[in-house]
């Protein structure tokens, strides 16, 4: 995820990609577009809020498999105390919605603790199953950015960004760090 600030252009990069273990698995892994843009925010008093939230984004993700298996998945960027890092001072948050094994609805489970439901927020370092076995699962992944307000000001072109991307992973497969 980057953010371009011309006076103020922002601009979100989300790098979705496959791990290893998607391969081994002999699954694929997409999202319906690598990148979010968030467009250009001038450097104007836009709130009086200490932070701005740039509002939600939806992608589509979805996993194939040749043969069934238990799909889970991590998403793995810059951890920050609310979620992934954005730039030096925001964040970012993923949830995801609307979870289906091959056409029936599923819930997110994390694989570390004792399977209690977790609505589908997408946490640092915490891998999330389905607990289902299926060939195909889709789902929307729901961003939310937010910055400080104070991140608005800046004299030039600044750049922000959060990078990351989504893994598929055996609930045994070790965190990557």
């Amino acid at each position: 995820m980057a953010v371009k600030l011309k006076k103020l252009g922002l601009l979100l990069f989300c790098t979705m990609a496959m791990s290893e273990a998607v391969q081994a698995q002999n699954c694929r892994l997409s999202v319906s577009q690598p990148t979010v843009d968030y467009g250009v925010i001038r450097n104007e008093p836009l709130t009086h809020s200490p932070t701005l939230a740039l509002g939600t984004r939806m992608l589509h993700l979805s996993v194939l498999c040749m043969e069934p298996a238990t799909i889970a998945l991590r998403f793995v960027g810059a951890a920050d105390g609310q979620g992934f890092r954005f730039g030096r001072q925001g964040h970012f948050r993923l949830t995801l919605k609307q979870a289906q094994v091959d056409g029936h609805a599923v819930e997110w489970a994390p694989v570390q603790l004792a399977g209690k439901p977790v609505g589908g927020q997408l946490l640092p370092g915490q891998v999330l199953s389905t607990r289902a076995v299926g060939k195909r699962l889709t789902a929307q992944v729901r961003i939310d950015t937010e910055l400080p307000s104070d991140a608005l000001q800046v004299r030039s072109h600044a750049v922000l960004e959060g990078r990351g991307r989504f893994e598929l992973v055996s609930p045994t497969a070790p965190l990557s760090r």
